[in-house]
């Protein structure tokens, strides 16, 4: 059975909302509610911000909407200097922006939707968050701070970011490294099309910086499987290369072996160079990327 908390994470759902800041408080306390009954809940206390109530406590420290969810009373915790500097990089380029299988949202909008639950989350913790929009240069860059309006500020801008021109993933990542000299978590969410060697040289980069790097590697799930029924035409969205015609059930085999290889590369070289490396698709929900995010986090801190 699926749990109401399971269903907050869905990003099918999730898609349905108007409005990132919605998206993610929606996401972060369905989270957070499901963290309390997992076998993670010890992540609970030092990264949610969350633990039970004593009875004679001061009751304004419950936080009542989840109350509400799971029936039992949560006190916010909350630290009193920021402890993480975090910059979330964000991909939007036009490979990010293509039409999404039926019934999942497109690339672009998952990483938006997750980029701004992990933003509201780094809030919550009282965390320094930053945001990059990136193509194939970086398009804004928004500094880390910790403030509310700051949060209001950075989802704004995430919400109205655009696809729309080709990536050059590892050129901007390699940049950015250069210009980032205070210490911190980088996220990367991208769907990483782009050369291989680059992008690793690019991730590479911001290690040899001292900077924690945590990828999530978004693909559409047909991309992954290539789960056409019919004839179809292939079109490069960032125009670099010719448009294909092909029946796909002939080319599926061949192409799932070179994507599964594909990822175990860029899975293998980051783990060799202690980048956390998170393949998901767009049907993925999100407690694994938080889940993720939540494991790094407790190296860093």
């Amino acid at each position: 059975m699926v749990t109401q908390e399971r269903a907050l994470l869905d990003p099918r759902e999730l898609s349905r909302l108007a409005g990132l800041d919605l998206i993610a408080r929606t996401l972060v306390e369905g989270f957070l509610v499901g963290l309390h009954r997992s076998p993670y809940h010890g992540f609970s206390v030092e990264f949610a911000e969350y633990r039970r109530y004593i009875p004679g406590e001061d009751i304004h420290n419950i936080d009542w909407r989840v109350y509400a969810r799971s029936d039992r009373h949560w006190v916010k915790v909350f630290q009193e200097e920021t402890n993480l500097l975090a910059r979330l990089f964000v991909d939007v380029s036009a490979s990010m922006d293509t039409p999404p299988s039926t019934g999942v949202p497109s690339k672009l909008h998952y990483a938006k939707m997750l980029a701004a639950g992990l933003a509201y989350l780094l809030s919550r913790q009282k965390d320094a968050v930053g945001l990059v929009t990136f193509d194939r240069e970086a398009l804004e860059v928004i500094r880390p701070r910790s403030s509310r309006s700051h949060l209001m500020h950075l989802m704004g801008r995430l919400e109205h970011a655009r696809g729309g021109r080709p990536t050059r993933v590892g050129t901007v990542l390699a940049s950015m490294a250069d210009r980032m000299w205070r210490r911190g978590l980088i996220v990367v969410i991208s769907d990483l099309i782009d050369d291989p060697d680059t992008v690793l040289r690019g991730l590479k980069h911001f290690r040899h910086r001292k900077h924690e790097v945590l990828v999530f590697h978004v693909l559409d799930p047909r991309e992954i499987d290539l789960g056409f029924d019919r004839q179809a035409r292939f079109v490069d969205p960032e125009g670099e290369l010719p448009e294909v015609t092909a029946q796909p059930w002939h080319l599926r085999e061949g192409y799932v072996r070179q994507v599964e290889q594909w990822r175990r590369r860029l899975s293998r070289e980051c783990g060799m160079h202690r980048i956390d490396y998170v393949p998901l698709s767009t049907a993925t929900p999100f407690d694994v990327a938080l889940l993720a995010y939540l494991a790094k986090r407790s190296r860093v801190g």
